[in-house]
């Protein structure tokens, strides 16, 4: 059976596939050593245990209740649990190209968003027809899928980016979307200029907690090598800086940028490991995103994803800067008609949610460019 045991530098909860007598932590690359698992007491199992809060020191210590005994899943982040008795095989981790779609709609709760699933679905399109993503190397996690570890619930979402980032290999190509509700909570170690961090809310977090985006760099930015590039596309709120990215491109409505260094005054490295990371995001960390018909005229979608989505299908997407104007401009285009529902503004600030009603006269939000490095965003070419 698999068992739990705690990384020896950062506590962070590791799985030990059967019969192996190490393991090495994703976060922090520290060897854990047990002399024989089959001593290990077996992990908690109570259906109530709550996460502590996640901080951000960037330490993990919530232990995690493990998959029934009779379907025991195969080694951690090579593939993902079945719902079934037999392992389904997902994405292989030697893929070229490989991918995670996270679009989680809170349906049946006070904070239901309507066009997150629909976006994931978009996006898994685009990947697959547009980029040539095989559909085997995308793991779609959106509360429609039957397995229950493809549930975009916080444990899965973590396994899910640790899966995306392991033993990538130079000329990879890797993306994460995100669509569904994002938050803010006060920074108490110094590395947020505006004194907040971000955060992405998964499907269970009133009771489990949001994931910080200290975790998500140190999940899926640091560790990446040289060779590989990753994109995000967070669609949103305060999704500005989701990645803890070091510089934000800073760009007027005349399309003159400058890049803000972002990095924090500790000189703590925010970076990866000699790859590179390209992030698009919903709004700046101030603002909210739409969930909202009024772009689609069809249907709901994120704000973001669909001028990202329609940037890259009316050919407006041959750069970086290109994509980042083409974007703004049909959400500035439509922002009087898009004062429906907020795409997310979970606020811990306030200790409340500011999900639905008016954004206020119409729709304020810019979609945000980051990376783990600068560059000419008009002489990139854009490509996933």
């Amino acid at each position: 059976m698999l068992m739990l045991v705690d990384c020896s530098n950062c506590r962070t909860p590791l799985q030990l596939p059967p019969g192996a007598t190490s393991i090495r932590c994703a976060l922090c690359q520290a060897i854990t050593r047990v002399a024989d698992p089959r001593s290990l007491p077996p992990p908690p199992v109570s259906p109530h245990h709550h996460y502590p809060p996640t901080g951000s020191s960037g330490s993990f210590n919530a232990h995690y209740a493990p998959p029934p005994a009779q379907q025991p899943p195969p080694p951690v982040y090579n593939h993902m649990p079945s719902f079934g008795q037999t392992p389904a095989v997902v994405p292989s981790v030697n893929g070229r190209k490989r991918a995670v779609i996270c679009g989680i709609s809170y349906k049946r709760t006070k904070h239901e968003l309507k066009g997150c699933i629909n976006d994931a679905k978009c996006m898994k399109y685009l990947l697959t027809n547009k980029f040539k993503f095989p559909e085997s190397s995308i793991l779609m996690l959106t509360e429609e899928e039957t397995d229950r570890y493809r549930i975009p619930t916080k444990h899965n979402i973590r396994m899910a980016m640790y899966w995306l980032v392991k033993d990538c290999q130079p000329g990879d190509s890797l993306v994460f979307h995100f669509s569904g509700h994002g938050s803010q909570q006060r920074n108490y170690n110094g590395d947020e200029i505006d004194g907040y961090d971000e955060t992405l809310c998964p499907l269970d977090f009133e009771t489990q907690g949001m994931i910080v985006d200290d975790e998500i760099n140190a999940t899926m930015v640091k560790p990446l090598p040289h060779g590989v590039k990753l994109h995000a596309i967070i669609d949103a709120c305060h999704s500005g800086t989701m990645l803890d990215l070091p510089f934000l491109c800073r760009m007027e409505r005349s399309g003159r940028y400058v890049w803000e260094d972002h990095s924090p005054q500790s000189g703590i490295w925010k970076g990866t490991n000699g790859g590179e990371v390209i992030s698009f995001s919903g709004c700046d960390d101030d603002q909210s995103s739409a969930d909202t018909s009024s772009l689609s005229k069809v249907t709901s979608t994120g704000a973001m994803t669909f001028s990202f989505i329609q940037a890259i299908e009316r050919g407006h997407g041959t750069t970086y800067g290109d994509m980042l104007t083409s974007m703004r401009t049909t959400i500035r285009k439509n922002e009087t008609d898009m004062g429906g529902s907020s795409g997310g503004a979970v606020s811990s600030l306030l200790g409340m949610l500011l999900t639905g009603g008016s954004l206020g006269g119409g729709l304020r939000q810019e979609p945000q460019l980051t990376a783990s490095e600068p560059f000419d965003v008009y002489t990139k070419r854009f490509t996933l």
